[in-house]
């Protein structure tokens, strides 16, 4: 299907001959360096009729209560008569539809269906592993995927750091939430109630269960230090769950804003001391944000 809305691109928005007054058709002079005909115009044509209608799909998906045609065409620096005539063949397709009554163009029930497609089918592992490593490369610790399941982290993936101290985290082992930089991310990306509920069924009468002396053990203490991860935009394990052992974590959200997993670095606080927590934090949050758009997720602020 996507070859032939190319050639039907291509056939719409293919150069009118020079005689004609369409402000974007070429010069004898531009065309005289161009083959007359060949395999490479038709498929130079279709791949360029593509690239624009598909940059004029992602600006309409950006905006927010739809876009006119003379923004649409701003954006991507093409003329109105062109922009008109690539939208026209988007909603033949059903990839884009027009609100004749506004004038404003809007995503189509096309564009819905295979994008789903690929939520159908994503593999958040495969997609986070390649910027997992390269942060791992940019900060030099071991890097981790998590995810919420029964009030616990369960850990999915780590890309080791080639120091001989690192923090090895198995695929499919737990921890809680309360003390680990993952966890702590998670719940402060959930609704303030979803996360008292979370808290409160795992405290004892005791309070949240305590592994160091560092460990956040009142659930008054622990919505203290979630509002500050969410101003932050990253947690920090500050040797809460095991001694000589720091963390930063920032959450991977979905397609409707709501966290879907988490990733981290972590390593000894001898390496990992006070003055680079900020920045290895700010590393984080950023690869969460790249993530989670390569996942299809909407980023937070």
């Amino acid at each position: 299907m996507a070859e032939d809305i190319a050639k039907h691109l291509a056939q719409i928005d293919s150069p009118p001959s020079p005689t004609t007054s369409d402000p974007d058709s070429e010069s004898p002079t531009r065309r005289r360096g161009r083959p007359a005909s060949g395999k490479t115009t038709r498929d130079g044509n279709h791949v360029q009729s593509l690239t624009r209608a598909l940059s004029l799909l992602v600006e309409i998906a950006d905006s927010d209560g739809g876009a006119s045609l003379s923004e649409l065409a701003h954006r991507v620096g093409l003329p109105p008569s062109t922009a008109h005539r690539l939208l026209k063949s988007l909603e033949q397709q059903g990839f884009v539809q027009h609100d004749l009554q506004r004038a404003l163009w809007h995503v189509g029930v096309q564009a819905f269906t295979v994008g789903n497609g690929f939520l159908r089918n994503r593999d958040v592992v495969e997609i986070a592993r390649p910027h997992m490593r390269r942060l791992m490369e940019e900060s030099g610790e071991s890097v981790n995927l998590g995810i919420l399941e029964a009030a616990e982290l369960v850990y999915l993936a780590q890309v080791e750091c080639r120091e001989v101290m690192r923090v090895l985290a198995r695929p499919g082992g737990r921890a809680p939430l309360h003390c680990s930089g993952m966890g702590k991310a998670l719940l402060a990306a959930l609704p303030d109630d979803q996360a008292s509920r979370m808290l409160t069924g795992t405290a004892s009468r005791k309070g949240l269960a305590r592994f160091t002396d560092k460990t956040i053990s009142t659930t008054e203490a622990m919505q203290r230090e979630l509002a500050a991860i969410r101003q932050r935009g990253y947690s920090i394990d500050d040797e809460e769950y095991a001694a000589g052992l720091r963390c930063v974590a920032a959450t991977v959200h979905d397609e409707h804003g709501e966290p879907m997993a988490a990733i981290s670095l972590s390593g000894p606080s001898a390496r990992m001391t006070d003055p680079r927590l900020r920045q290895l934090g700010d590393m984080v949050a950023r690869a969460a944000q790249t993530i989670t758009r390569a996942v299809g997720g909407r980023p937070t602020r």
